[in-house]
């Protein structure tokens, strides 16, 4: 064998062995790679199991894939299935949530759902302003849809707060608006309200902290809306809110008891189950609390 010949095999065997050594150290980087992997997420799901390890989550399960925790199980309220998903979500390595869990416990009609939200809804944020928001509800098949308008978030979040703890609630869709921050605005809502309540025939709507004729405001444009006695004080409030400075527009969605409720022109006559959805002593439209055509 010549020595060109030598030179040829020994360096190709060499490039062989170096190649081998490189796939080698190629492949326990990949296994060890795998292995850590499989360790983190292992550690990812204790993390996430140990995060609702609660009485509330003991029916509750969850896996973990590519940083994606599946949650699974039952609990009793809606609230309970909001707050396992925001624990886990915490959880080191986790990238996502997919929440699958049901709420249990009350069976109640939907009917019968909406009257109680209704009730506790009312009553909430009584001496917080809650005369300036006009948020209604909604139920089907068990899934609350809340709509309208707050004059500002902690009102809202605790309306919100009210729906994810009532029984029966089995899950809970968000479409309240905050109105817009604004001095002019608040200035618009208690110069309103002193005048529709300083109103003689009108501030016996102040009495019922839950049955106030509510004023919302946004941009200076006015909206009445709850349930009065008469055609008289629907009228007379509506006067009331049009004489006050720096009012645009206003828009009396008020209600008179024992009539029919109004529609808008154009809207189709609704049916009964739509009528049983309305929010909060609504008319049948899908407009917050009470909300009828308005005068002109």
């Amino acid at each position: 064998m010549t020595i060109r010949t030598t030179f040829a095999v020994t360096m190709a065997l060499a490039i062989a062995t170096l190649g081998f050594s490189q796939i080698s150290r190629a492949a326990s980087r990949m296994a060890a790679q795998e292995t850590g992997s499989q360790m983190s997420q292992s550690a990812t799901s204790r993390d996430a199991e140990a995060r609702l390890n609660k009485k509330q989550f003991e029916n509750v399960k969850v896996s973990v894939n590519n940083g994606i925790a599946t949650l699974t199980g039952t609990v009793d309220l809606y609230e309970y299935k909001a707050d396992a998903a925001k624990r886990v979500q915490r959880a080191k390595g986790i990238d996502g949530v997919r929440n699958e869990i049901e709420v249990t416990g009350s069976n109640m009609s939907d009917r019968e759902l909406q009257s109680n939200l209704q009730d506790k809804l009312a009553y909430d944020r009584v001496g917080y302003g809650n005369e300036f928001d006009a948020v209604g509800v909604k139920v089907e098949n068990g899934v609350v849809t809340l709509t309208g308008h707050a004059h500002d978030y902690p009102n809202k979040d605790s309306y919100l707060a009210v729906a994810s703890t009532t029984p029966g609630v089995k899950d809970v869709v968000d479409d309240i608006e905050v109105d817009p921050l604004s001095p002019m605005d608040n200035g618009v809502r208690l110069a309103v309200a002193r005048s529709v309540y300083g109103y003689p025939t009108l501030n016996k709507y102040a009495i019922d902290p839950a049955k106030p004729i509510r004023i919302s405001v946004q941009n200076g444009n006015v909206a009445l809306y709850g349930t009065v006695d008469s055609q008289a004080d629907k009228d007379a409030a509506y006067l009331r809110a049009s004489t006050v400075p720096n009012v645009f527009s206003v828009k009396n969605y008020l209600q008179v008891a024992g009539q029919p409720s109004e529609r808008q022109p154009g809207e189709n006559q609704p049916s009964e189950n739509q009528r049983m959805n309305q929010p909060m002593s609504q008319p049948a439209n899908d407009q917050p609390m009470n909300q009828p055509s308005e005068n002109r």
